[in-house]
């Protein structure tokens, strides 16, 4: 059987990950580095390890060089699903490296392990975000894979930066490499500092929404169910040092999601409170996946009306799961 090695996936889209494609693969081995950081949450995936006997956790940072070349030596590793990183915006405006460390770092350890001490024919499938394109105005034509990059924050240029890695790695050692850029993810088991978690939590709350500058800007919303199987289906089916774009085709304002959670939980507007804008907000995100769906056959199932009801329940059924990740800050 081959084997696998998945990072960061205690976190929110390696969970889904691991419960809605890993789980039922079991024709592969899975091995699951996590550093268990604030938002890697290990309750969420401790019942999947213990049965899936095709799992193994590690808890582990890929920062730590050792620590990645000792799974490298120790197990003949065929692929790397690459998807650990810092995420969150606010937290990278304010300690900057910790996001270089992780993402940049990090991503250059894994790669070295690979290049050296994987299998010859390894394939590396890295993660990656829309935001390293920057902003779209509202009329500009959405995000393809030859779009420029342009990040606006520390950390979307840390993603680029190891964007360019791996990507490098392809063109001078001519290793199998593969990048995969998505839109904003929603879904269960989302850490409760984005958008979606953090409304859904203040409402059922009666907390304070707040909303950054006037909530106009535009996001694409993609099911994490959906984005976790174009993942999927590129490791199994794309092209070497190819980039993939996955949308949800949901391009919302902010303020209209928050306006669909609140009805949805029958709480009132009056909960919504404007604050000042986030540094280097960037006005629209929007993602062209024609070469998924012509190259992949992927194409998103789920409409946001449909997600975002199944999202709003989950969280109000999972209660004690949001509670005890806020416990861990």
């Amino acid at each position: 059987m081959k084997t696998i090695l998945l990072t960061g996936c205690a976190g929110f889209i390696g969970a889904n990950f691991l419960k809605t494609i890993a789980a039922f693969n079991k024709n592969y081995n899975f091995i699951i580095l996590d550093a268990l950081t604030y938002a890697g949450h290990y309750p969420t995936i401790e019942n999947d390890i213990a049965t899936n006997s095709h799992f193994k956790f590690i808890k582990g940072d890929i920062r730590n060089r050792e620590v990645v070349e000792t799974i490298f030596k120790e197990v003949n590793i065929s692929g790397v699903i690459h998807f650990a990183a810092e995420s969150h915006v606010d937290n990278s405006i304010i300690n900057p490296n910790i996001f270089v460390e992780t993402n940049v770092l990090g991503t250059l350890n894994l790669l070295n392990a690979a290049l050296r001490l994987g299998e010859s024919d390894i394939r590396f499938l890295h993660i990656s975000t829309d935001e390293v394109y920057g902003q779209l105005k509202e009329a500009d034509p959405a995000f393809c894979e030859t779009t420029p990059i342009a990040p606006s924050s520390p950390y979307s240029a840390s993603k680029a930066a190891s964007d360019l890695l791996v990507r490098s790695y392809h063109e001078t050692y001519k290793m199998d490499v593969l990048i995969t850029r998505c839109s904003n993810n929603y879904g269960p088991y989302q850490f409760p500092e984005k958008l979606i978690p953090l409304m859904i939590h203040n409402a059922l709350n009666d907390k304070k929404l707040p909303v950054y500058g006037d909530g106009r800007n535009i996001r694409d919303w993609i099911y994490v169910d959906d984005h976790c199987e174009g993942i999927w289906q590129a490791f199994l089916k794309g092209r070497k040092g190819e980039v993939y774009n996955f949308g949800g085709n949901s391009e919302m304002r902010n303020i209209d999601v928050i306006k669909t959670i609140l009805k949805q939980v029958g709480k009132p507007e009056s909960l919504i409170s404007f604050v000042e804008d986030r540094k280097g907000h960037d006005w629209r995100y929007a993602i062209n996946f024609n070469k998924a769906k012509k190259e992949l056959q992927w194409q998103p199932k789920t409409l946001f009306s449909d997600g975002i009801k199944k999202t709003v329940h989950w969280y109000i059924e999972n209660a004690s799961w949001i509670n005890s990740v806020i416990k861990k800050q």
